[in-house]
């Protein structure tokens, strides 16, 4: 009984933790140490009380590990944020390392129409109502980066009914 209730705490905690991280970050474009810890802390709880094999949580950081190094060469390089540099690869931790690859795919085409979206509004004028918020000014601002927390959340939640997460209850 505890394994299937850990599983449906860890599904529903790590939807609505991603889903909140994604629309912090387009509010705010940071995503929060204390969340990653918080997520990093919570999938050591869970993973065990969810009846995960050790092989498949072992699995699940090794890649994450691997993911981690990368995001950090390319927050060294530039290229993404901080924030983007540590939530990918605990998302990769919850999803495992079987949905790695499909995570990062999705993640990508879907930052890439985040981006483009974007890069189209910043080229418009800012509408009045807009330009009265200080998140969208900054979401709006052709200087700002591109929160791909945005990007990452619901390539989360399309890849979690596939999770081993699911395998408890299904």
């Amino acid at each position: 009984m505890i394994s299937t209730s850990a599983a449906w705490l860890a599904f529903f905690l790590f939807a609505g933790v991603m889903t909140y991280a994604g629309i912090r970050d387009v509010a705010t474009m940071t995503i929060s140490n204390r969340l990653v810890v918080f997520l990093v802390i919570a999938f050591a709880v869970l993973a065990p009380a969810a009846g995960l094999s050790f092989d498949t949580i072992t699995s699940s950081i090794v890649v994450a590990s691997i993911v981690l190094a990368c995001t950090f060469v390319l927050f060294a390089a530039g290229w993404i944020g901080g924030g983007d540099a540590k939530l990918l690869p605990v998302a990769v931790l919850w999803l495992g390392a079987e949905l790695a690859l499909p995570f990062v795919l999705y993640t990508s085409v879907i930052g890439a129409a985040l981006t483009l979206g974007l890069l189209q509004l910043r080229r418009a004028p800012l509408p009045l109502v807009l330009k009265k918020n200080a998140w969208s000014k900054r979401l709006l601002d052709r200087e700002t980066g591109i929160p791909y927390g945005a990007a990452m959340a619901p390539a989360a939640l399309l890849l979690l009914p596939e999770s081993h997460w699911c395998s408890a209850f299904l």
